[in-house]
C-alpha cells in the first residue's frame, strides 16, 4: 500500500507547495492531511495554523483518541493512545517532508521533532472545528488549542428545492433522512435491502440521498422519495431525525437542527460521533454498517422519533450548538495566534 501512496504524496506535496506560491498567503490554515502547510510556511516567513474536525492529534488525559477502544483505564492509556497516534504521523510525514526540506535547502528537522509543532520548535494552533457540547475540549489542552464551535457553510438563499421534493414533504408527516455520503461499503445493494425493508416494517416516510455511488433503490413506495443531493441547511429542519455514517459534517448538520440522529458508521472518527451522539442522548445506540439489518435499524427509527426524552435531548443540545459562534470563535483565534 505505501508502494502505491508514496507517489501519490510526493505530487500532492509538490502541488500544494506550488498553489501556495501562486496565492501568496499571509497565513496558512490547513487540515493535517496537507501535512506540508507549517513547512511552505516557514519557507514563506509567515504562520500556520491547523484546523481539524476531530480531537485526534492534541494529546489529552482526560480522554482517549478516536479511534482506540474507550477502556477505563486512566490517565495514562489516555495519553498513550494520543502518543501512539502523534508518533505514527509523525513517522508517516517524515518520510516526505525530510526531502522536501533538502530540496528547498532548509535546515533538516531535529531529533525529536514532531507534527505538532514547527521545525523551531514552537507550538503550531490548533483549532477543532467543533462544538464543545459535543466533543472533548479538555483542561490540559495548551492555549494554543481550542475547540471553537462548528463552522457551517449555509447555502445561498438562491437555491430552490426541485418541485417533486418539495411535494412530497408537503405531502405527509416529516420524513426521515437516510445518507450515508460518499460510503456504501463493499455491497451496496445490502444497505438498500435494509434501508428499504426497515422503511417498509414502520411505514415511515423517508428521503433516501444517493451520494456518490451510495443508495440506489429503483423502484420506491409512495412513503420514500430519493434525492441526489440537498444542502443540509435546507433539509434537516424539514426532518422528523436523520439516518447517516455518522462523518463530522453530516452530525454537526443533524445535530445543529435538533434532530434525533442514528448514526450507522464505517470507520475513522465515525464510530467516535456515534457514541458521542448516543452518550448525549440524541440518538439511538448506534449500528456499526457491519452488524446493520433491517430489524435493528427498524427498531432504531421507532425509537428516535417516539422517544420524547430523545427528541428533548436533540431539541436542547440544537438550541445550544445554534447559540455558539464558531466561526467568530475561529476568527478570534487566528487574528490571536496568526502573527505571532
Amino acid at each position: 500500500m505505501f508502494r502505491q501512496i508514496a507517489p501519490m504524496q510526493r505530487a500532492m506535496l509538490k502541488d500544494s507547495w506550488e498553489t501556495t506560491q501562486t496565492v501568496d498567503p499571509d497565513l496558512i490554515i490547513f487540515h493535517p492531511k496537507a501535512y506540508g502547510a507549517p513547512h511552505f510556511a516557514e519557507k514563506l516567513g509567515i504562520h500556520a495554523i491547523m484546523g481539524i474536525p476531530l480531537p485526534m492529534l492534541v494529546p489529552s488525559a482526560e480522554f482517549s483518541c478516536p479511534g482506540f477502544p474507550d477502556w477505563k483505564l486512566g490517565r495514562w492509556y489516555n495519553r498513550a493512545t494520543h502518543a501512539i497516534t502523534l508518533k505514527f504521523m509523525d513517522s508517516t510525514v517524515n518520510k516526505f517532508i525530510r526531502p522536501w526540506r533538502e530540496e528547498h535547502r532548509m535546515p533538516p528537522l531535529p531529533p525529536g521533532h514532531d507534527f505538532l509543532h514547527t521545525a523551531q520548535g514552537a507550538p503550531i494552533p490548533v483549532m477543532h472545528c467543533y462544538s464543545a457540547q459535543v466533543g472533548p475540549s479538555p483542561s490540559d489542552w495548551p492555549e494554543t488549542s481550542v475547540a471553537t464551535g462548528y463552522w457551517f457553510l449555509d447555502q445561498p438563499d438562491a437555491w430552490r428545492p426541485p418541485p417533486k421534493l418539495m411535494k412530497f414533504i408537503d405531502a405527509g408527516s416529516p420524513p426521515v433522512y437516510v445518507g450515508f455520503g460518499s460510503l456504501s461499503g463493499r455491497d451496496p445493494r445490502r444497505i438498500t435491502r435494509i434501508v428499504l425493508e426497515a422503511f417498509a416494517r414502520t411505514g415511515m416516510r423517508g428521503i433516501l440521498a444517493s451520494g456518490w455511488g451510495g443508495l440506489q433503490p429503483e423502484d420506491l413506495p409512495e412513503t420514500l422519495f430519493k434525492i441526489d443531493e440537498a444542502p443540509h441547511d435546507w433539509l434537516f429542519p424539514r426532518m422528523s431525525a436523520v439516518v447517516h455514517h455518522g462523518g463530522a459534517g453530516t452530525t454537526a448538520a443533524g445535530l445543529r437542527y435538533g434532530k434525533p440522529s442514528i448514526i450507522c458508521p464505517f470507520f475513522g472518527d465515525q464510530p467516535f460521533w456515534a457514541v458521542r451522539v448516543h452518550a448525549l442522548g440524541a440518538g439511538p445506540k448506534p449500528i456499526p454498517q457491519k452488524k446493520l439489518t433491517a430489524e435493528k435499524l427498524a427498531k432504531a427509527l421507532t425509537e428516535a422519533t417516539q422517544d420524547a426524552v430523545i427528541r428533548r435531548n436533540a431539541e436542547a443540545l440544537g438550541e445550544k450548538i445554534r447559540a455558539e459562534d464558531g466561526i467568530g470563535n475561529a476568527i478570534a483565534f487566528i487574528e490571536k495566534f496568526g502573527s505571532c
